[in-house]
């Protein structure tokens, strides 16, 4: 009973031809043999060369040494192998399985005898050889195409552009826009995959958006126009940006700050972090009585407060976000976001000193690795470092929330009349965006309503 292997290392289109025709080739000489086949192993888009394990040749081998096939086919011998070391492993598993019939489209092998062996211990050189040739041509190619700005395939086109990866698809770029300032803005990946999937938009795929898919879009370089090789931008790209390379920038060190902060529980309430005491000045921390819920300043170790002042959670959340949702329509806030072009620029100098940083932070650690400075030197040096990059984070951080703006003034009231139906994480970012926190002043006692009079903003803008 004989196997039949094809493999084909690269399918451009996906749909197995070349494997295809391996198979029928195959096929024809088992029946020139009079040969019975029991089963077709195919390993489609899977290179021998590259050390990746081929499932199906695997299996193949599997049946090989359980006596269940006795001959193999395959249309030639470089598909089997294309590593001596490989072959070897073969060759020491037919004879201990007594399998000596190994029969090519293009010639005949019999690993019985010492000429066999010879022959075939030349193809799996001469196709290494040819293999390491072939992987230092496309390496080479990739890396000039990369220079050149020019786009790398793939069986599946990027999200926002053709299937030309030259051209922009302006429905699906609007949505990229919209996803890059709404996590400036600060909210969740988790939040924009579920916004996603509520207005239907697939993957090109056509797979629902995973927060690791979305990710991976947001940090590419390919939407800000930059060509990126092996993980590193190489320069500017042949295809036009959709983004613009400062949020492109800013998106990645919100990534990273997000990184190194690790993971945090999922927000819970609209305002916190963004009370104060009227008291005292300390944060309010939000906490249940009975079956309402208050924000509360918090004595004791660890909190600080006075511990003399509470207010009711829902009346004040709701009151702040009315007075944001008024503050979006005004035309002082346009103004303001008017004058906003120095500090922008600012913030571009700041973005490009951090990515300074960065790189030297890993020569460093390259320093250390090759022993050319000591324990002590990279120690002094890397904490210079690591507190420029906490302050020009820091500083990032207090800026993303107001980069939804653009987008959010004059909606005011279209935002009131949706809001409801938008996520915490949507009502946070929004909020955030213009608010930079309010002091609660105090109440009087036993009164059973909020008095605005005791709600202060600070806006940002």
């Amino acid at each position: 009973m004989a196997a039949i292997y094809a493999r084909i290392s690269s399918d451009q289109d996906g749909r197995g031809l070349g494997v295809a025709r391996q198979v029928e080739d195959c096929r024809k000489l088992a029946s020139e043999r009079g040969w019975v086949v029991a089963e077709e192993y195919v390993d489609n888009d899977v290179s021998a060369y590259s050390g990746k394990a081929r499932s199906a040749y695997q299996r193949m081998l599997a049946d090989l040494a359980a006596g269940e096939r006795d001959a193999v086919l395959v249309y030639n011998l470089d598909r089997l192998h294309r590593q001596p070391a490989e072959l070897e492993d073969f060759v020491t598993l037919c004879e201990k399985a007594g399998v000596t019939s190994v029969a090519t489209v293009t010639a005949d092998i019999d690993l019985g005898n010492d000429d066999g062996l010879f022959m075939a211990r030349m193809f799996a050189a001469f196709a290494a050889k040819e293999s390491g040739r072939r992987s230092a041509r496309v390496r080479r190619k990739m890396q000039a195409n990369a220079v050149a700005g020019l786009p790398h395939g793939g069986s599946l086109r990027p999200f926002g552009y053709d299937e030309t990866r030259m051209v922009v698809i302006e429905s699906e770029a609007a949505i990229i826009g919209q996803l890059a300032a709404r996590f400036l803005a600060g909210e969740s990946l988790r939040s924009l995959a579920s916004w996603l999937e509520d207005n239907e938009v697939a993957t090109v795929a056509g797979k629902p958006w995973r927060t690791t898919t979305l990710k991976a879009v947001l940090l590419s370089g390919r939407i800000a126009g930059l060509r990126e090789h092996q993980g590193v931008i190489v320069g500017p790209a042949a295809w036009p940006g959709i983004i613009s390379e400062e949020q492109h920038r800013r998106i990645r060190a919100l990534m990273a700050q997000k990184a190194v902060s690790g993971r945090r529980a999922a927000r819970r309430y609209a305002l916190s972090g963004l009370l104060r005491c009227g008291k005292c000045g300390n944060r309010l921390y939000s906490a249940a009585r009975g079956d309402r819920r208050r924000y509360v300043c918090l004595s004791g170790p660890g909190h600080g407060g006075c511990g003399r002042l509470t207010v009711v959670a829902e009346p004040v959340e709701e009151l702040i976000a009315k007075a944001v949702l008024f503050r979006l329509d005004t035309p002082e806030l346009a103004d303001t976001l008017a004058g906003r072009t120095a500090q922008d620029e600012a913030l571009a100098e700041v973005v490009t000193q951090l990515g300074g940083d960065r790189a030297q932070l890993e020569e460093l650690a390259e320093a250390y690795a090759a022993r050319s400075i000591t324990m002590r030197e990279w120690l002094a040096a890397r904490k210079l470092i690591e507190d420029r990059i906490t302050r020009a984070e820091r500083r990032l951080a207090r800026a993303n929330n107001t980069d939804a703006l653009p987008s959010l003034i004059g909606n005011g009231q279209a935002l009131g009349r949706a809001w409801d139906s938008l996520n915490l994480d949507r009502h946070v970012a929004i909020i955030k965006a213009v608010l930079d926190h309010a002091v609660i002043g105090p109440g009087q006692p036993g009164a059973r309503t909020l008095d605005p009079a005791r709600v202060r903003p600070a806006w940002k803008l």
